[in-house]
């Protein structure tokens, strides 16, 4: 069916009403005037005639295995009274591929079932059906962009900036509480309801912004991928060889999940596991001082501090703050069977994935902790000359790696598998780049798995993963192929600090949307951010974006170069502006009624609402 709505893109922001999103969480009873009952879906609405779109009417067409009507309808009953029922439904997710199409198929083409148990206590058989999306989501926590920026801070800081570690994690977690709320209550991920929220031209540039983040992201797992090989291979596999491989053995994990959904998630659980093993064996080695491990995660100081160190601290946030994250969680969680006009499962789900994402971040920052730890215990304070000295004659064809010179130690995820040989034996660098190859690899997956989802809700285009993956590990492969083949590794681990920054200015572009959507009382129901978590997030937004554009400033300000700066300035001003289009969607949508310039053609009571008032004047 069709339902036209008056609306100008130009008014602002429009509220998320029934068509788009059904009615949302219901109580576990429901109101007796309202019958759950679904009446058979109408043909779809024609096309909007030119006198329609020129007075502004949006006709909301939904395709007809969607549809469910969600009309008033009078209702004789026993004693010969009338009365006006509603029908509520919940919407369903887009139709899934022909199942004839194989190459079609998604994460997301399974659902586990939970178990039926109508208590409220907690229960471990729940949890265990819920878990696998968090675990999935940790990895974003553990891709070789946030090793190399583990090891560099405990190489450059010591201990110091474990609590800046800390603090970044814990507000990772809230992030992705909002995400996967999101997901459970509306049974759409984030892209789908920026699709049907923001007007096409913003939302072209969000899926584009999003986008770069997935390419920035999918080269770092490529570089983490072809140095973790030339590791293993002691130098025989070029680089531009390892870089080639990841294109092959891509392709062969995405095909896993045609072995069921828990086969896959037991598959990254299982990466993780290497990543666990193969650090925690680097930690055990080393051997860091705990007390110092202590102090410095628990104290929030940072003594003797400069330039370098706060530099670091801000690569941290960046690093852990993925911006493709908070889209790919919203969708994992749409993968557990879950009743939405049930408030009351609803609130359950809302728990339990909650519960997990503590675990499996509580997980990737062990891990994360192991990496800090050794190369703050070992590698603290170090020069280049004393790790050469060191280093000499006993590292093979990496002898010549480290200059002579007085420098502070600099240290990549290239370097540090050969300087943990160098200290530890040999098997600590096979078990490093070990390590590394699990996070490439598992984090080349979910970088997959996130492009497809925001590809399918921003474009509402639906491609084969073949198709997929070809497109962006193309994007991501040429100019990392290219430097590999002719410059040295240097130049191949020095693109992570570009990659860092351009992830870090996406950042905007996931955080303001998810805390925009998730406080929308027409979008979340009763399960709208309160005031506090309004505050504090638009608080925690508003500091990560600032942090991070210090990040980028200092980036750019790095390359010494007029043309660049030119250049960047001419980015920056169209960069600013869109984000605070954004800002400006959010304070709107969230009340904030004088940025609206009096206009609020845009900002109708909800649907749903506005039928219960109706209803109301028949009574």
């Amino acid at each position: 069916m069709a339902l036209w709505l008056k609306h100008s893109e130009e008014a602002g922001p429009r509220p998320m009403n029934n068509e788009d999103l059904g009615s949302g969480p219901m109580s576990s009873e429901g109101p007796k005037s309202m019958r759950t009952e679904e009446a058979e879906p109408e043909p779809m609405g024609n096309v909007a005639s030119a006198e329609n779109s020129e007075w502004g009417l949006v006709p909301i067409n939904m395709a007809p295995d969607q549809e469910k009507k969600e009309l008033t309808e009078p209702h004789l009953e026993s004693d010969g009274t009338s009365n006006i029922h509603l029908r509520y439904s919940t919407i369903t997710p887009p139709a899934s591929p022909d199942p004839t199409e194989e190459h079609s198929q998604t994460y997301l083409d399974e659902k586990i079932p939970i178990p039926d148990d109508s208590s409220t206590r907690f229960s471990f058989r729940k949890l265990w059906a819920f878990t696998g999306p968090g675990f999935l989501m940790s990895i974003a926590y553990l891709d070789p962009g946030n090793i190399e920026s583990d090891l560099q801070s405990g190489a450059v800081a010591g201990f110091k900036l474990l609590w800046i570690l800390l603090t970044a994690t814990i507000i990772g977690l809230l992030l992705q509480r909002l995400a996967a709320r999101l997901g459970v209550v509306t049974g759409m991920h984030l892209a789908e309801v920026c699709h049907r929220q923001y007007p096409k031209f913003p939302r072209i540039v969000l899926w584009l912004m999003i986008e770069l983040a997935i390419i920035g992201s999918d080269m770092q797992e490529v570089i983490g991928s072809a140095i973790a090989i030339n590791l293993l291979s002691v130098g025989r596999i070029p680089l531009w060889g390892g870089v080639l491989i990841t294109i092959v053995d891509t392709f062969v994990f995405l095909f896993l999940d045609k072995y069921g959904l828990r086969k896959l998630e037991a598959f990254f659980g299982f990466l993780i596991t290497v990543m666990a093993v193969t650090f925690g064996y680097e930690y055990v080695t080393v051997h860091p001082d705990q007390g110092q491990l202590l102090k410095g995660m628990f104290v929030p100081f940072c003594a003797g501090c400069g330039t370098r160190q706060l530099e670091q601290a801000v690569g941290i946030v960046g690093a852990v703050i993925m911006p493709h994250n908070i889209y790919l969680h919203s969708a994992l969680v749409k993968s557990r069977e879950v009743n939405r006009a049930n408030k009351n499962e609803v609130k359950e789900a809302n728990r339990y994935f909650f519960i997990e994402a503590c675990m499996a971040l509580f997980v990737s920052f062990l891990i994360n902790v192991f990496v800090v730890s050794v190369f703050a215990q070992a590698f603290y304070d170090k020069t280049n000359a004393q790790v050469h000295n060191d280093c000499f004659n006993q590292s093979g064809p990496y002898s010549n790696l480290f200059p002579l010179n007085n420098r502070t130690f600099d240290v990549n995820i290239y370097k540090g598998g050969v300087v943990l040989g160098c200290y530890f034996g040999a098997a600590a660098l096979y078990i490093w780049a070990i390590g590394i190859l699990a996070a490439g690899q598992s984090s080349t997956m979910t970088g997959t798995y996130s492009g497809q989802f925001v590809m399918e809700g921003f474009l509402n285009l639906k491609w084969s993963r073949f198709a997929r993956v070809l497109f962006t590990r193309s994007i991501a492969i040429t100019p990392t192929l290219l430097v590999a083949l002719f410059q040295d590794v240097e130049h191949l681990t020095g693109m992570n600090d570009f990659l860092n920054v351009l992830q870090s200015m996406q950042l905007p572009f996931a955080l303001i949307p998810i805390l925009t959507f998730t406080s929308m009382g027409s979008v979340m129901h009763d399960f709208a951010n309160g005031l506090v978590w309004k505050i504090a997030g638009g608080i925690t937004v508003f500091i990560i974006c600032a942090i991070n554009m210090y990040f980028v400033i200092v980036y750019v300000s790095s390359l010494g170069h007029v043309a660049l700066y030119l250049v960047a300035a001419f980015v920056s001003v169209a960069y600013l502006s869109f984000v605070a289009y954004l800002a400006w969607y959010c304070a709107v949508s969230l009340g904030v009624s004088f940025l609206n310039c009096g206009r609020t053609a845009g900002f109708r009571t909800p649907m749903e609402l506005s039928l219960l008032s109706d209803v109301d004047n028949h009574m």
